[in-house]
């Protein structure tokens, strides 16, 4: 499939930099395929779903994985920035580095900052800027270092424009997060308050948990001609048997499975067999979904605004449709919504 058909232009005024305050102030388009398009509040999420629908939350914990180093050569030193993501053992990650030609195999790196020491050698330079580096400390006391001295890392189209701040600690987080490993927000989630899970609540939806630890290369464009040609990061992901099992009884009792993010829908779909049953799942998930995949486990999916000919703008033409999707893009540009991890949100109920 050609990857042009995904392109779409947005004017770089609707890219959001700043959450918005509450959280669930945000908008939410409601597409509903074969039917207008509605323009809602995302407070009004429980309007919208039915009693025994369940939300499907993504509970993992964003790292603040972005690190500022001097790589020193002798007397030499120059600043590269890096992108933790993906954590090899106790003591080695996987990161992207800018810019990646100031590296080599067998530099050090010197993170030290704010007074806490920290530093790591590139063990090994990869390809599109990736390298790996091994750190001078392991395990527990090297999540703490980084937590100490790393920022969160913001996706390229807001550190771009303002570099991570403490505000981000705290707003590039769901509500809800509580298992460390992700290094990117579920950006969905970010739309909810613990007053707004309580009205859901008690509005007779359900909730349940899955952990998908996110990694950078979401934000990766895919550069190739033909989307059979690119090639996914993997990502770690569970659903424990005792979730599978209660999503499997929301839908065998008539109710609705309602992934939030797409990382939450990625998993499921992962977890699902060719029968529709979500099975236990713990491992690595690379599923590239493009239109033409038939949805086995979401019925309606919970998402931001993504970028163009980005593998997440393909998944929601998948669910939704290419053509719906295009005219509620066009609708939300023409109508100023916010874009991306800091904007606005849609709510889309699966095609036919």
């Amino acid at each position: 499939m050609r990857t042009d058909l995904f392109d779409f232009e947005l004017p770089e005024e609707l890219i959001a930099l700043r959450p918005l305050t509450p959280r669930d102030s945000s908008r939410l388009l409601v597409v509903r395929p074969g039917e207008p398009l509605e323009d809602r509040v995302f407070s009004d999420l429980a309007d919208l779903l039915r009693p025994g629908d369940c939300l499907v939350f993504n509970n993992t914990r964003v790292v603040p994985a972005a690190l500022r180093g001097l790589r020193r050569r002798g007397e030499q030193a120059s600043e590269v920035h890096f992108n933790l993501h993906q954590r090899v053992d106790a003591r080695t990650w996987r990161a992207f580095a800018r810019p990646a030609k100031r590296l080599a195999a067998g530099d050090l790196i010197d993170f030290g900052r704010n007074g806490h020491s920290l530093e790591a050698t590139v063990a090994v330079k990869g390809d599109a800027g990736e390298v790996t580096l091994t750190f001078d400390l392991s395990g527990p006391e090297l999540d703490v270092r980084i937590a100490e001295i790393g920022d969160m890392p913001l996706p390229p189209y807001i550190s771009a424009r303002r570099p991570p701040d403490e505000a981000d600690r705290k707003s590039y987080q769901t509500v809800y997060a509580t298992r460390e490993g992700a290094v990117a927000a579920p950006t969905a989630g970010l739309h909810f308050t613990e007053a707004l899970l309580a009205k859901l609540k008690s509005a007779g939806l359900d909730e349940r948990f899955v952990t998908l630890h996110v990694g950078a290369g979401t934000f990766l464009p895919v550069k190739v001609e033909d989307t059979a040609e690119h090639r996914m990061h993997a990502e770690w992901g569970e659903v424990t048997p005792e979730t599978a099992d209660a999503l499997n009884e929301v839908k065998v009792s008539g109710g609705r499975i309602v992934a939030v993010g797409t990382t939450a829908l990625r998993l499921l779909e992962s977890a699902a067999g060719e029968d529709g049953k979500i099975r236990p799942f713990a491992g690595e998930t690379d599923i590239f979904i493009t239109p033409g995949y038939r949805f086995r486990a979401v019925d309606v999916l919970l998402t931001n605004f993504h970028l163009p000919r980005s593998t997440l703008f393909m998944l929601v033409c998948a669910f939704a449709g290419t053509d719906e999707m295009r005219k509620a893009y066009d609708h939300a540009v023409s109508n100023r919504y916010r874009f991306y991890s800091y904007g606005d949100a849609s709510i889309l109920f699966r095609a036919a």
